[in-house]
């Protein structure tokens, strides 16, 4: 069906609907409205916020009146609940056929009122969720600890009345290029799906420089499909393999050397409808970010192990990251904070259930273990190993904390950046510089350990001295741990994606390392989410 016969045809219907909520039994006036009032008073009675509303415009209607600001309205909403499914959303939460139903149905004032608040009431549900996300990301997995700004519901229907439909419907999802990134590449990705993807997979874990037969086709036909690599009937592992190997690398945050190694080849051979669902995925997590994330701000994308300053919209530096290890107590939570500051020369302050599950266990056994720790009391004074007998204490009893102090070889390497929390969380230098060269670098006890430490600091610095790296220098050179304050605290986002967009405006992909992608796409199923094949 065509745009236009489209349309008429939801105009056609939106006007069958008017007509017949209208077309009601004939009754004096005064007893319509009063039954009307009186089934919008009962029907919102069962949420206080709808309640609120209808009590305050005097149980007026704004959905099922016959004016052409309700009707204006009425066929705003119908056609953006029909449009749902387009932003990743489920089209049976809202049920618009269900809706259009009740309102063809109408036949006396108290099925209006119901109509009336029924439309309220699935109006609020859908302004909330394509503005902040279907879910709550807390209850899918207790890593995603991000605060979502959920808009006043009171205020949500006052606007609706204020405001134009059709300007305040356009105005619901989030703005953020990613998110429209995201939608162009949904609908891409639902196109190949309906195409049948990118052929068959790679029946190999690993293949180099050099490699031949059929699993070397398999790689070469898959890197076609995927618009790395152009028509060839090459059945070695050659240049051209080898080059389009490294852009794929490049694209999926991997070491771009062109060996197709076995996390390279894991990539490779995910297919389309999984990298479907991270974009799904991806959407709903926009959703819960939709706030204002700082003209200068700090990003870092989890999956991606990387850490970027952002000014005015634009990546202005960019550094690779180690986060939290995959196991139960150490992923990487999900949340934004401030950055206020950074202690150069910093000391490593041990937290508690380091010093209780690993370090106290060592000390049973050896009093001398890890003997760069000085081990201090409540006071914060150094505590005579000698006198201390270790074994009697248990991880509750253990009396005492432990501090490594500044140093080349301090867990935190020579310089950590601040931003208050509860989970103790911050991002800082390391002495494990190894780590940053592997493909998948989730070591850390869930801090973010950053590959360019001193350069990431010259670029905090550089907006309020002439001289950033001189400045920090010249506190570092003297070896002493000392608290920088930013004249400009800084906005922070540890954010989580395996969709994301680059600079291009091309949508990129990455491992989903903690499975928390794999939670909310099964929590998005069970809301009624489907992927779908592009009929378009």
């Amino acid at each position: 069906m065509s745009s236009i016969i489209k349309r008429r045809a939801f105009g056609l219907a939106s006007a069958v609907l008017v007509a017949a909520a209208l077309n009601m039994t004939p009754a004096p006036a005064t007893a319509q409205v009063t039954a009307f009032k009186q089934a919008v008073a009962e029907a919102a009675s069962r949420d206080d916020d709808i309640a609120a509303f209808y009590r305050a415009n005097g149980f007026s209607p704004i959905w099922t009146g016959a004016g052409e600001d309700d009707r204006n309205r009425r066929a705003e909403l119908l056609k953006a609940l029909k449009t749902a499914t387009a932003h990743g959303l489920p089209n049976g939460r809202y049920d618009p056929d269900a809706l259009m139903a009740m309102l063809a149905a109408v036949r006396t004032p108290r099925d209006r009122g119901m109509a009336e608040v029924e439309m309220s009431r699935v109006f609020l549900k859908y302004a909330r969720d394509i503005q902040t996300g279907v879910l709550i990301p807390n209850r899918i997995d207790p890593g995603i600890v991000r605060t979502i700004d959920y808009r006043d519901r009171t205020e949500t229907l006052k606007s609706i009345v204020t405001d134009k439909p059709a300007s305040f419907f356009r105005a619901l999802p989030p703005r953020s290029m990613e998110y429209n990134a995201l939608l162009k590449e949904k609908v891409e990705m639902e196109r190949l799906l309906a195409s049948g993807g990118w052929g068959a997979t790679v029946p190999a874990e690993a293949l180099r420089p050099g490699d031949s037969g059929n699993a070397v086709i398999a790689l070469r036909n898959r890197l076609i499909a995927m618009d790395y690599l152009e028509r060839t009937n090459t059945r070695t592992y050659d240049r051209a393999i080898q080059d389009a190997v490294q852009q794929f690398q490049i694209a999926h945050g991997l070491n771009d050397d062109g060996v197709a190694g076995g996390e390279t080849m894991k990539q490779i051979n995910v297919g389309v409808e999984q990298r479907l669902q991270s974009v799904f995925v991806a959407l709903e997590r926009e959703r819960w970010f939709n706030t204002e994330r700082g003209k200068r701000h700090i990003l870092v994308n989890i999956p991606d192990f990387s850490a970027k300053i952002i000014d005015d919209g634009k990546i202005t530096f960019r550094t690779r990251s180690v986060v939290g290890a995959r196991t139960e107590d150490r992923p990487t939570p999900e949340f934004s904070d401030v950055m206020t500051h950074m202690v150069i020369n910093p000391s490593w302050y041990v937290p508690r259930s380091i010093v209780t599950g690993e370090y106290l266990p060592a000390l049973k056994r050896n009093r001398n273990a890890a003997s760069h720790i000085e081990i201090t009391d409540s006071r914060g004074r150094v505590v005579n190993r000698g006198a201390v007998n270790f074994s009697q204490y248990s991880a509750r009893s253990f009396p005492y904390s432990m501090r490594q102090p500044p140093s080349t070889r301090n867990a935190l390497g020579l310089v950590k950046f601040m931003f208050p929390n509860k989970y103790n969380i911050y991002l800082h230098d390391t002495p494990a510089k190894s780590l940053f060269a592997r493909d998948v670098r989730a070591f850390s006890h869930g801090c973010v350990r950053l590959a360019e430490p001193f350069e990431f600091a010259y670029a905090l610095l550089a907006k309020q001295t002439d001289d950033p790296e001189g400045a920090f220098k010249r506190v570092l050179n003297t070896g002493r741990e000392t608290r920088v304050n930013l004249d400009e605290p800084v906005q922070v986002h540890l954010i989580y994606r395996t969709a994301v967009t680059n600079a291009r405006g091309h949508t990129e992909y990455r491992a989903d390392i903690y499975g928390r992608d794999a939670k909310i796409w099964d929590a998005l199923v069970r809301e009624g989410v489907a992927l779908n094949a592009y009929q378009g």
